[in-house]
């Protein structure tokens, strides 16, 4: 029987290892290169080294986790000199994402923005544990740090992610269409009372336009003035806007005369949006032509 060749086993586990990046990074583009420098090491290794590694799956997280710390603590001081609030790059997605519903929430714009709170182990030991259920063994491994260590820091990073992430009851992915289909259409028609009633008290809108693009500098808190600022920025006319899957979930892209303009992405508690997520940063827009593969 033909042994499967390094290419073989990288691309057989290329999906999983770029799930792990970005899940790590929210960057399609950082995962992207993390991927690359992950398959030349792989490669480097030489045929007799190849043969020697027990679990190739393994291995090869533990590379990817490797370069993905490395391109966190890096990007960690990039991050203070960003304009506004920063959101992950937006991922269009397979239908089968939405129907695993661990990992549909793993890579939700809801908690990667909580995972971005994370220092870089934490986040890295967190992703590792809780969503691809690697070992503490491995995960010591991949950051450096003693099986025990490992322990204590994925608690600590459980008790984090428990106090930021989403409390509601969440919505279905259904329910959720629908209230984007709603959220749309009231915007879309300027129905203030309709966008109201789907609007939670104390809705959250987050916009990142890097610098580029015109965006709120810091969250808008509150239905009254999230209301304000969407009627605000709307444009008179030109605005097309279509239903979209996005990081596991429906979400929309907005088009202004006929060019993209934003992806936004709503997170829906209790029938309510609590979340609203808008990315113009044009730099994180590039990857919404083709559907991207996830898996766990």
């Amino acid at each position: 029987m033909t042994q499967p060749t390094p290419t073989d086993t990288f691309v057989r586990h290329r999906n999983l290892l770029f799930t792990v990046a970005y899940e790590m990074l929210g960057s399609a583009a950082d995962a992207e290169d993390v991927l690359q420098d992950t398959w030349l090491r792989w490669a480097d290794l030489g045929a007799e080294a190849h043969a020697q590694v027990r679990d190739q799956r393994a291995y090869l997280v533990r590379i990817t986790t490797r370069l993905a710390l490395n391109r966190m603590r890096t990007n960690a001081r990039r991050r203070e000199s960003y304009v506004g609030p920063w959101l992950p790059e937006p991922l269009l997605t397979t239908p089968d994402v939405a129907e695993d519903v661990e990992l549909a929430d793993s890579v939700s714009t809801a908690m990667l923005v909580v995972l971005d709170t994370l220092p870089p182990t934490e986040r890295a030991v967190f992703v590792l544990r809780e969503v691809f259920d690697v070992g503490y063994d491995e995960i010591a491994a991949a950051v450096d740090k003693s099986p025990a260590a490992v322990r204590q820091i994925a608690h600590r990073a459980r008790e984090h992610v428990d106090e930021r992430r989403p409390h509601g009851r969440q919505a279905t992915p259904s329910q959720r269409e629908e209230v984007v289909a709603r959220f749309l259409g009231a915007t879309a028609t300027g129905d203030l009372q309709s966008l109201m009633d789907v609007l939670a008290p104390d809705v959250v809108l987050l916009t990142d336009g890097g610098g580029v693009k015109k965006a709120a500098l810091r969250p808008i808190l509150g239905r009254d003035k999230v209301l304000r600022f969407l009627d605000a920025v709307a444009p008179e006319q030109g605005l097309d806007a279509a239903v979209v899957e996005v990081n596991g979930a429906p979400a929309f892209r907005i088009t202004v005369d006929g060019e993209l303009d934003a992806v936004g992405s709503l997170l829906v508690e209790d029938g309510l949006v609590t979340g609203i997520y808008f990315v113009r940063n044009p730099a994180k827009l590039a990857r919404l032509d083709e559907a991207v593969a996830l898996t766990r």
